[in-house]
């Protein structure tokens, strides 16, 4: 079989073990989708306060959180194996990975699909709904084209930075919790407009980390903004592109990594 069929066995037979005890998976599942709630809470706390970021009204920032949200639910799915890399790399278990006729990157993205981010993932979507509908966005095409390049190239941004941490578990043995800033602080951070926040970082996640062509440049030809923001309307359709591409210089850099891999000498 394939490489794609192979992999969809590989997310089939994790289905089968999670559901294994239906319980605790549903268990884990709400617990995913009223801790993300509350963090919702805490942004509509913020606009009852304030009424207003700048330009910017909670249906519009609704809009943000709610793809950038989906985007990760999906990303930390996938990304479980590179994520719990530390514990592959230290007990010698990526010794067995490479004596398989498959490549590595593609035995970690199938070692566990994490069906209880349902629960983050729901969350975001009815988010995104509701602000869908209470800004009165027709789900036109172009709408439909924006929305869902924005996702999947937020998908594959923070799939990519995920395994950029665990390639440099190669060296580093143990995970570098500082990466975490863009994972979970790169969420928090792409939950608002990012021209709310500095120039020195908007830069950086402009040109070093893509966040913004994910989901604040696609997002600003959604609410038609792209003329106050001095934005061309043709890059807000192909910004997200730089996700994938972010995730293609991460696959390469690991398998730069895998040549520096030692073993555990045991």
């Amino acid at each position: 079989m394939n490489d794609f069929l192979l992999y969809l066995r590989y997310i089939s037979v994790s289905f089968k073990s999670q559901m294994q005890y239906k319980v605790s998976f549903w268990l884990q599942v709400i617990g995913q989708l009223l801790g993300t709630a509350v963090e919702f809470f805490g942004v509509w706390a913020l606009f009852t306060r304030f009424n207003s970021i700048g330009t910017w009204t909670l249906n519009e920032v609704a809009l943000f959180y709610g793809i950038v949200n989906i985007s990760f639910a999906c990303a930390d799915a996938l990304g479980k194996g590179f994520d719990s890399f530390t514990t592959i790399i230290k007990s010698g278990d990526f010794d067995r990975l490479l004596l398989r006729p498959r490549t590595t990157a593609l035995q970690l993205l199938g070692k566990e699909f994490t069906l209880k981010r349902i629960g983050r993932f729901s969350q975001g979507i009815v988010v995104l709904g509701w602000s869908l509908s209470s800004l009165h966005i027709p789900l036109t095409f172009k709408i439909v084209w924006l929305l869902g390049t924005s996702f999947l190239g937020g998908v594959a941004l923070f799939v990519g930075i995920v395994i950029m941490q665990a390639t440099l578990t190669f060296w580093t043995i143990e995970s570098l919790e500082i990466v975490n800033i863009l994972t979970y602080g790169g969420v928090e951070t792409a939950q608002y407009p990012l021209a709310i926040y500095s120039k020195w970082f908007q830069r950086f996640f402009t040109f070093l980390i893509p966040l913004a062509c994910i989901s604040y440049f696609p997002l600003l030809a959604v609410l038609k903004k792209e003329d106050a923001f001095l934005v061309p309307l043709w890059f807000c359709y192909i910004s997200p592109i730089a996700g994938i591409l972010f995730l293609m210089v991460a696959l390469k850099l690991w398998k730069i990594g895998e040549r520096y891999y030692c073993s555990t000498g045991s």
